[in-house]
């Protein structure tokens, strides 16, 4: 019920926004600022992004069609078109980019060296090589980093609260993720505490996740965590019908997935950490300088359950786990 109220909010607003966009960028007056969005995904994605990223550009001063123009540019999932889309922005000579996944970051960074950068991240922005330190992040870009890879332990502590019947358990990760290794070694080390037998399943293409989702039926898994990484984030809809139609608790960083049908979500909070990225923004079209503004690491978390899915899965969620859910979806 809330997902689906939602979307309809979101395809009322996005309808009106698709509309005014151009509208807004032909009418657009001498002299106002523009912002070049790169989202690796979906507008239909981001639409519990894009409302806190307003809301932050509003708290400094900016709104949108008001006093600043934004360049929307959607990869729809597929990375390679990323800087193609870094190239038109740069070459549009908008005023700052937001770059508003994990991999559009590095990919802004290599378009320019003298356009402001925000990026958001769920890897280390350090180790990703994308600024110098988190205290002084140097050159045009600075941004906010969430958590991603470090939250395997707990989402596996979580399925196994909700199924602790369950020995047998799998990962489905991106081979190619640059943070593949490390949810890797975590989730080994987590099901060895818990005593659980763990499987790693690698999927980069579309007939691999086929293929992966027919091996834990011969492996008899009984739950599954999907490592973050957007190849599967653009696939939230396939992975959570495809979780249901195999009886397998699941559960995904994002909350999208939730909301599409997974069992669960547990991970960085989209709004606070887009809400932050809209903040910086603004501050940087005011005039501070990227090189002058720490990465902000966003360390609110937030746990979703779908509800209905549960009971089809014919799970009973324990009172303890429905009161530390930040949202119940029925």
């Amino acid at each position: 019920m809330i997902a689906t109220m939602r979307r309809r909010a979101f395809i009322s607003l996005l309808g009106g926004a698709a509309a005014g966009w151009p509208l807004a960028a032909r009418a657009q007056q001498p002299g106002m600022p523009v912002i070049g969005f790169l989202g690796s995904e979906s507008p239909d994605l981001f639409a519990s992004r894009l409302s806190p990223f307003r809301q932050g550009l509003s708290e400094v001063g900016y709104v949108e069609g008001g006093n600043v123009a934004i360049e929307y540019r959607w990869a729809e999932g597929k990375k390679d078109r990323l800087a193609v889309l870094a190239a038109e922005l740069v070459r549009r000579r908008v005023n700052v980019i937001a770059a508003a996944s994990t991999p559009a970051g590095p990919v802004a960074k290599a378009a320019t060296t003298t356009i402001p950068i925000v990026f958001v991240t769920a890897s280390d922005p350090v180790a990703a090589g994308l600024v110098a330190s988190m205290n002084r992040p140097g050159g045009n870009i600075t941004g906010v980093t969430g958590m991603g890879a470090e939250l395997g332990q707990k989402q596996l502590e979580l399925l196994h609260e909700l199924v602790p019947t369950t020995t047998v358990v799998a990962a489905l990760i991106n081979p190619i993720s640059p943070t593949a290794e490390a949810l890797s070694s975590t989730l080994q080390a987590a099901a060895r505490i818990l005593g659980l037998q763990l499987h790693i399943l690698n999927a980069s293409t579309e007939p691999e996740i086929d293929a992966a989702f027919a091996s834990l039926v011969e492996l008899r898994a009984g739950a599954l965590v999907i490592a973050p990484d957007v190849f599967f984030t653009t696939r939230s809809k396939q992975l959570a019908a495809l979780t249901l139609g195999h009886a397998l608790p699941s559960i995904y960083l994002f909350r999208e997935f939730a909301a599409a049908g997974g069992l669960m979500s547990y991970g960085t909070s989209n709004a606070d950490a887009y809400h932050q990225l809209g903040v910086y923004t603004g501050r940087i079209l005011k005039g501070e300088k990227p090189a002058d503004l720490p990465v902000v690491q966003s360390t609110k978390v937030e746990l979703v359950l779908n509800l209905k899915t549960a009971k089809s899965l014919g799970l009973a969620v324990p009172l303890t786990l429905l009161g530390r859910a930040d949202e119940v979806i029925e």
